[in-house]
C-alpha cells in the first residue's frame, strides 16, 4: 500500500453534539382502521408547504449542520480528493443518426453537459473535421435555477427539430420545450406535466406531427396522449388511461414503422400501436391487458414482436405478421402469434433489440447479464459472455436500423463504465471508450466478489461486494451495506468512482441482491412483495451476518445505506436487529408506509398496491403496520444516522422522513447522532449538478467516516 493509502486509513473526526436537537411539537390524532385504533403525534406535518413544518425543517437542517461542522475539513478533503478523479471536459461516445454524428460534453466547472452535433460529409471527409452545432446547453437553460433536469430528449427524423423536457424544481414534472435548429429559435408550443415524447414519420414543408403523453396533476399519473402538429395551436388529445393502476408511455419503436402508446401497471400491461406514417390513423390494440400479463411491443418488418410473461415470469418471445398500413393483421387462425423464444425455467428474458438485420436478446443466468446474438438471415444465435460474476450489461438504443454494429456499456464494481462496439459477424468487441478515474486507478488494486447468504427460510442470497487488495479479512474492517428490494428492479454492481475513497480508508462495500428486487427475474420479486415482502427485510439481515460471519466485517461495523424504497428497507432493519449495524444513511425514505398508502389523492398510492398492498383491506393493513418503520419505532437504542430528504420530492413526500426523525428522536434512548437534512430546493433525486451532487455525496461519506473509522 502507498504512503498516502495508509495516510488515509488515519482519517478520524468527531461530531459535535452541544446543541440540542430540535423537537417537533406532539398534536396527538387518533387514527382507526378496521377497528385498530392508533395515535399519530406528527400527522400534522402531512402538509409539505405548511409554515410550521417548513421552520422545523430549517430548524432540522441548522441542528445537522452544526452537529456535521467539525467534519467540514473532511468533508472538503474528500471532495477534492473525488473531484480529482473525474475528467471535467470530456466528451461523450459519439453516435450517428441521419446525417449526423451527435455527442454531449462536459466543460471544467460546468454543472451540466452540452448536446451538440457534426454533420457527415457527403463525400470525401471526416465528421470530426465538421462544425459543431449545439443544440442544447443545459448550464444555459439552467440560469438563475437552483434545480436543472432534461428528461426525454428527441430528435426528428430529418433532424431539424429537438424535443426535450425540463424539470426546474425536482419534482419529476417535466415542461415541454421545442426549437427549430434551422433557425435556432424556440417554439412558441410547450406544455407542462409531459412524460414521454415520439416524433412522427409525417416531415414536410408544413412540420411535422409529435405525440406525447402528459400527468395527472394531482396524482403524476401519466395518463393522457396527445398528438401536436407543429403547425398548429393546440394538440389533440387521443387517449386517456382511466385506471388508476396504470401508467402511459410514448415511443417510436426502432424501425420507424410504428408509434406505440402501451399502459401498464405493476402487473399487467396493454399496448396500442399506428402506423407512423399515418399519424392521424386508427391505433390498434395488440393484446388486450389481461389481469397478470405484462408485455412489451416492437417491429421488425412483417411482423410485430412481443416480449411477454403469458405462461411463465421469465417471459418468451412471441411474433405476428402485421402491415405497416393497417396495423395487425387480421388472420384466420384465433391466435396469429408464434413462439420465437420460448419460456426457460433457468433463464430471464429481460429484453428484446431490433435492428434490421439482428435481434439481441439480453437475458440472465443466474443473476448475471448475458447477450444472445441472433441474424435474421440465417436465424443462428451466438452468446456474447461476460466472465466477472458481478458486472452491468446494457445494450445501447442505437437509433440507427440498419446499423452493421452493435454497442454496449459494460461495468463491474472494479471497471469503470466502459462503450464497447461489437461485430456480430466476426464477434470481436472494440473499447471505443472507459470512463477515466484519474489520480493513478488501478482495478488490479481491488478484488470483486460474488457470495451467497443463508435467508432464514434456506433461501440463497446472492451478494456482490469490492474491497482493496491486502485488506485483512479479519472482521475489524468497516462495511457499507446498500440495499434495495422492490419493484423488481436490479440492484446491480455498478462502479463508482467516489466509492474508492471508501476503499482506499480499508473498508468494504457491499450489494444485498435481496427477494423483492429483479436480480434474479419475477419471481425473486413476487417473492419479496405483498404478502411476502417481510422476506426483504430478513434477506438483508441475513446479508449483514453473513458478511460478519465470514470476517469481512462484524456486527455493529455495519452501515446500512438505502434510498427511496431501499429506505423502508433499511429502516424495517434497524427495528428488527438494530444492534446490528453501526450506522445508518438512508436517502429520500420511505417509512410512513400505512398512512401514505391509506391517501389515494397522494402520488403513486393507487398504483402501488400490487406491490405492498391496499391497507384499506383489513388483512393487508394489519400486515403492513407490522413492517413499517414509523410505526414500529421502540424505546431502545439505535445507531448513528444521516437522513436526507428533498423538499419538492413528489414520490416520497417530505414528512416521511420529518415524522421519523421526529418521532425517533423521542423514543430512542442512545446518545447517537440522528441528523435530517432536507435539500429546500431538490426533490427525490437530489442535486442536479454534478459538483453539488458531489458535495452531497463527501457529506455522506464524512458522516460513515466519523462513525465507523
Amino acid at each position: 500500500m502507498s504512503a498516502a493509502h495508509d495516510d488515509r486509513k488515519k482519517t478520524s473526526c468527531r461530531f459535535e453534539l452541544s446543541a440540542t436537537a430540535p423537537l417537533a411539537e406532539r398534536k396527538p390524532k387518533v387514527l382507526t382502521q378496521h377497528g385498530h385504533v392508533r395515535t399519530d403525534d406528527y400527522f400534522w406535518m402531512n402538509k409539505p408547504r405548511s409554515r410550521a413544518l417548513l421552520a422545523h425543517l430549517e430548524a432540522e437542517n441548522a441542528y445537522a449542520s452544526g452537529v456535521l461542522a467539525p467534519t467540514q475539513d473532511l468533508q472538503n478533503a474528500l471532495y477534492e480528493e473525488m473531484l480529482a478523479r473525474i475528467q471535467e471536459t470530456d466528451l461523450s461516445v459519439p453516435v450517428k443518426y441521419g446525417k449526423w454524428m451527435y455527442l454531449s460534453r462536459t466543460e471544467q466547472g460546468a454543472q451540466y453537459p452540452v448536446h451538440l452535433r457534426k454533420r457527415i460529409p457527403d463525400g470525401p471527409g471526416n465528421w470530426e473535421d465538421s462544425a459543431e452545432e449545439i443544440l442544447l446547453d443545459e448550464n444555459l437553460e439552467a440560469t438563475g435555477k437552483a434545480f436543472y433536469e432534461v428528461g426525454d430528449y428527441e430528435i426528428s427524423p430529418s433532424g431539424r427539430y429537438l424535443a426535450w423536457t425540463e424539470d426546474t424544481r425536482g419534482q419529476r414534472s417535466y415542461r415541454l420545450r421545442l426549437r427549430d435548429l434551422k433557425t435556432g429559435r424556440n417554439l412558441r408550443l410547450t406544455r407542462q406535466g409531459v412524460v414521454s415524447l415520439a416524433w412522427a414519420e409525417d416531415e414536410s414543408d408544413t412540420g411535422l406531427t409529435l405525440f406525447f403523453v402528459t400527468e395527472d396533476p394531482r396524482t403524476r399519473r401519466a395518463c393522457s396522449l396527445w398528438r401536436q402538429h407543429l403547425s398548429e395551436k393546440t394538440p389533440t388529445l387521443l387517449f386517456e388511461e382511466t385506471d388508476e393502476r396504470f401508467n402511459l408511455l410514448v415511443f417510436k419503436t426502432r424501425s420507424r414503422g410504428f408509434i406505440v402508446a402501451s399502459s401498464s401497471s405493476h402487473i399487467t400491461s396493454e399496448a396500442r400501436v399506428l402506423p407512423a406514417l399515418l399519424p392521424c390513423g386508427r391505433w390498434r390494440v395488440v393484446q388486450k391487458r389481461r389481469a397478470g400479463v405484462e408485455y412489451e411491443v416492437d417491429h421488425h418488418g412483417e411482423h410485430l414482436y412481443l416480449r411477454s410473461n403469458d405462461i411463465g415470469p421469465n417471459f418468451r418471445l412471441l411474433r405476428a405478421p402485421c402491415t405497416a398500413r393497417l396495423g395487425i393483421r387480421p388472420d384466420a387462425d384465433e391466435s396469429p402469434w408464434e413462439e420465437v423464444l420460448p419460456h426457460r425455467e433457468s433463464i430471464v428474458l429481460e429484453g428484446i433489440d431490433l435492428y434490421r438485420d439482428w435481434m439481441i436478446a439480453t437475458e440472465r443466468l443466474d443473476g448475471v447479464p448475458r447477450l444472445a446474438v441472433t441474424r435474421f438471415a440465417t436465424g443462428e444465435t451466438h452468446p456474447v459472455a461476460f466472465s466477472d460474476p458481478a458486472c452491468v450489461v446494457d445494450l445501447e438504443d442505437l437509433p440507427e436500423w440498419d446499423t452493421p454494429i452493435l454497442r454496449y456499456t459494460y461495468e463491474s464494481m472494479t471497471t469503470p463504465d466502459s462503450v464497447f462496439d461489437y461485430d456480430p459477424i466476426t464477434r470481436q468487441s472494440t473499447l471505443l471508450k472507459r470512463q477515466p478515474v484519474l489520480g493513478g486507478f488501478d482495478p488490479a488494486h481491488y478484488c470483486s466478489e460474488r457470495i451467497h447468504a443463508e435467508a432464514s427460510d434456506g433461501t440463497r442470497i446472492p451478494v456482490s461486494l469490492v474491497y482493496r487488495k491486502g485488506l485483512a479479512l479479519d472482521g475489524t474492517a468497516p462495511l457499507w451495506l446498500d440495499g434495495y428490494g422492490a419493484y423488481g428492479i436490479c440492484n446491480d454492481p455498478w462502479f463508482s468512482a467516489t466509492r474508492l475513497s471508501l476503499l482506499d480508508r480499508g473498508w468494504v462495500f457491499a450489494l444485498a441482491h435481496v427477494r423483492g428486487g429483479g436480480d434474479l427475474g419475477q419471481r425473486w420479486h413476487e417473492a419479496g412483495k405483498l404478502e411476502c415482502k417481510r422476506n426483504s427485510f430478513s434477506d438483508y439481515i441475513s446479508c449483514a451476518r453473513t458478511l460478519a460471519a465470514r470476517g469481512y466485517t462484524r456486527e455493529g461495523r455495519i452501515l446500512a445505506n438505502g434510498g427511496s424504497a431501499g429506505g423502508l428497507l433499511v429502516g424495517a432493519a434497524l427495528n428488527m436487529a438494530p444492534g446490528l449495524f453501526g450506522a445508518a444513511i438512508m436517502e429520500v425514505p420511505f417509512l410512513d408506509v400505512v398512512t401514505t398508502m391509506l391517501d389515494p389523492d397522494l402520488p403513486l398510492t393507487v398504483g402501488e398496491y400490487e406491490e405492498w398492498g391496499n391497507p384499506g383491506k383489513p388483512r393487508d393493513y394489519r400486515r403492513m403496520l407490522a413492517y413499517s418503520p414509523y410505526d414500529n419505532i421502540q424505546a431502545r437504542d439505535y445507531p448513528p444516522m444521516l437522513i436526507e430528504a428533498g423538499l419538492h420530492d413528489t414520490q416520497v413526500m417530505v414528512w416521511e422522513p420529518a415524522k421519523y426523525v421526529a418521532k425517533l428522536r423521542r423514543m430512542k434512548q442512545d446518545p447517537h447522532p440522528l441528523l435530517l437534512l432536507t435539500s429546500m430546493e431538490a426533490g427525490h433525486g437530489g442535486a442536479s449538478g454534478r459538483y453539488d451532487s458531489l458535495r452531497e455525496r463527501a457529506r455522506q461519506l464524512a458522516f460513515a467516516l466519523c462513525c465507523l473509522g
